[in-house]
């Protein structure tokens, strides 16, 4: 049992830091694809960017993570629900993970390059294909909506620790008393 009772600062910082980016990204996705207007193609830069910047940061978060204690749950709540809170955390990293690698993939089989800020371009990866751009364009989409439910699972769950509950699990992300 840890004494810990919040996650590490800068842990926090990068969940809050990449909650933004990834509910950007996630909405910036969803108008890509309903549109074709002129600004998509910008967006679209924008979005292979914050992409590989949030693969970046869930590689440092993991990093953190895993180098460090973390709170424990409080003991009244159920085993189950531990466990399912054990699940969703590894589906979220495994979303989090997958989604930019599938967008990456997704450009390299359209044989598109994959342009950071404009600095540099990350190699590519594959060959142009139109089966495997079928292919990860769609894992990209199911990810998303994926990535989505348990980002709304995470939130719901979050609120009733803190709201309802008060049990101090949000508390220990938020670094509230």
């Amino acid at each position: 049992m840890t004494d810990v009772v919040r996650y590490h600062k800068l842990l926090r910082l990068i969940h809050w830091a990449m909650a933004l980016l990834l509910l950007s990204l996630l909405f910036a996705g969803l108008a890509m694809v309903q549109s074709l207007a002129a600004w998509q193609l910008t967006l679209l830069g924008l979005h292979k960017s914050f992409g590989v910047l949030a693969l970046l940061l869930v590689i440092i978060r993991l990093t953190i993570r895993l180098n460090s204690e973390t709170p424990a749950l409080p003991s009244s709540i159920p085993p189950i629900q531990q466990r399912i809170a054990r699940v969703s955390h590894v589906l979220l990293y495994a979303a989090m993970f997958a989604m930019p690698l599938s967008g990456y993939l997704m450009q390299n089989a359209a044989g598109r390059p994959v342009v950071v800020f404009e600095l540099f371009a990350l190699p590519s990866l594959l060959p142009v294909s139109l089966p495997l751009y079928g292919l990860f364009r769609e894992l990209h989409g199911l990810i998303a909506w994926g990535l989505i439910a348990l980002v709304l699972v995470h939130i719901a769950a979050a609120l009733h620790h803190g709201l309802i509950k008060r049990d101090g699990v949000l508390q220990s992300m938020t670094g509230g008393k």
